[in-house]
């Protein structure tokens, strides 16, 4: 395949609305205000198909960190979001996935053009999931209820009244990665909302420009000013700012778990509350026993989908000995037959990796396995040309201790490994990992599969199917892969404080 040509025509693809937005400089958004940087500083923003610019975003700082949690603590105190009824809080926060659906098109668009990944999977996956957290939260707004607890220990109980109830957190600091820009920042922006917080949302650097876009969409449902604060910059600057910024009542951030130790620790000078989303090394268990074409397809889209930019990507494919050839060269040739390109290109399957950075960071691993000893059954390399692109790659021959096996690769790498018995031995080494995020397990024996999947330390067990989700189920993981869930009424604790209230009555 030609990317070089698949590329060259990205831009034209683009409709003319589209470039007037982002032809100009993008400001930040505090205290419903757009607003350039303190500093003056500004970052351009790349396409990954082609290294070129894309935008010109504000380069958010500590000052410009410190404005926008003013605005949040004056919003949550002094305006009329504190004082809103549950209901109208709903509405607003359901109007809001009204709204991102009404601009579907487009953000699908500046997600492919900011992230790489094709438009038609953003517009089929990344956009109507933004929505759909939105419409699932707006309901909890009015279903945040205490408890009337009986006191039971004392002579007298019936002297006392005893109930809890659920306040906001307060002010909540974000943090959201690359992989899914839009996606991200919705799994964290309803649940806060709906739960009557405010928020200082920080993008991530590579892709602000779907957060800042939906920033607009915000004050179009009509969210008011303050409510939701969003500023690009770096982690270094904004994001450690916010981490530590001792207004702030609590930090929700999803990266890397090397990234997650240091929010811990900015954190805890103050104490302050941390849920973390962090990485994973997901092992994905076929048996010989499986659909086996159905296990390829999942095992493929399980580690391949989003370019394998994927915190839960089935990266440890787990195949038992009989049907091993089969699997690995099943999903070797579906890997072979993935078109690289422009995400905006609609032949295009797989778009390239999000930075140089992450470009290089992959090509490392795939370096580091071969000179360990793997082999590539597919792919292996890089393609030449411009674009941060990785061929799907496939590898065999690994061991327990190689870099590739033990480590978060985040990009389209898959190691394939063999085991003889569904026993002791697979359990742990599915389970020999710092990471507890996803696992899959394909059988064709439904009790053998649960059996399995109770007994693998992980958040998320997808049986006969990988990358299932939905608004209504958790999503978090064991060990070093974070601490808390996402999504579901599981998330609402993240962003609510129980409050006791004993009354002497008698």
């Amino acid at each position: 395949m030609n990317i070089q040509t698949t590329i060259s025509s990205n831009v034209e693809r683009v409709p003319a609305s589209l470039r007037s937005w982002l032809s100009a400089p993008r400001p930040m958004l505090i205290d419903g205000k757009w607003v350039q940087a303190h500093s003056g500083k500004v970052f351009d923003v790349l396409d990954p198909a082609n290294e070129m610019k894309l935008a010109t975003v504000a380069e958010g700082d500590a000052a410009d960190i410190d404005d926008a949690v003013r605005a949040a603590r004056k919003a949550l105190e002094q305006g009329p979001w504190g004082r809103m009824s549950p209901s109208a809080r709903g509405r607003i926060v359901h109007k809001i996935g009204d709204v991102i659906l009404e601009h579907l098109d487009e953000l699908a668009q500046l997600e492919s053009l900011d992230n790489g990944k094709p438009f038609s999977v953003a517009r089929v996956a990344d956009v109507p999931l933004s929505a759909d957290i939105f419409h699932y939260m707006s309901g909890w707004s009015t279903k945040l209820e205490g408890k009337h607890i009986p006191i039971s220990n004392l002579v007298s109980p019936g002297q006392y009244l005893s109930f809890t109830r659920l306040e906001p957190v307060g002010v909540v600091g974000q943090i959201i990665p690359w992989n899914f820009p839009l996606l991200m920042a919705a799994w964290k922006l309803a649940p806060a909302l709906a739960t009557g917080c405010t928020v200082v949302l920080k993008v991530a650097e590579e892709t602000p420009l779907s957060a800042l876009r939906l920033g607009e969409l915000l004050q179009e449902a009509g969210l008011p000013d303050g409510v939701v604060n969003i500023v690009p910059g770096f982690g270094e600057t904004a994001g450690a700012a916010l981490a530590s910024h001792p207004d702030v009542n609590k930090i929700a951030f999803t990266g890397s778990t090397d990234v997650g130790r240091l929010i811990v620790k900015a954190a805890s000078r103050d104490l302050r509350k941390v849920s973390l989303e962090l990485g994973g090394k997901s092992p994905n268990i076929i048996l010989d026993d499986a659909d086996i074409d159905a296990a390829i397809a999942g095992a493929t889209a399980g580690i391949f989908f989003n370019h394998g930019q994927c915190c839960n990507a089935g990266s440890r494919l787990f195949v038992q000995e009989k049907v091993f050839d089969k699997v690995v060269a099943g999903i070797s040739a579906n890997a072979a037959r993935i078109k690289l390109g422009a995400g905006m290109d609609p032949a295009t399957e797989m778009g390239p990796m999000v930075s140089e950075v992450q470009h290089g960071r992959v090509k490392g691993y795939l370096h580091s396995g071969q000179e360990e000893g793997a082999r590539a059954v597919t792919g292996g390399s890089a393609p030449e040309g411009r674009g941060y692109f990785v061929n799907p790659t496939v590898l065999v021959d690994t061991k327990p201790d190689m870099k590739v096996v033990r480590e978060e690769i985040f990009g389209p790498v898959v190691v394939a490994i063999p085991f003889k018995e569904v026993d002791d031995k697979l359990i742990a080494a599915a389970n020999d990992t710092i990471y507890g995020l996803a696992a899959g397990v394909w059988s064709r024996d439904i009790a053998k599969a649960n059996q399995l999947a109770n007994a693998i330390k992980a958040g998320s067990v997808w049986i006969n199917c990988y990358h299932v989700f939905d608004a209504a189920l958790p999503f978090g993981g064991y060990k070093q892969s974070g601490w808390g869930r996402e999504m579901g009424q599981a998330v609402l604790s993240n962003y609510l404080e129980a409050k006791a209230i004993t009354s002497r009555i008698g």
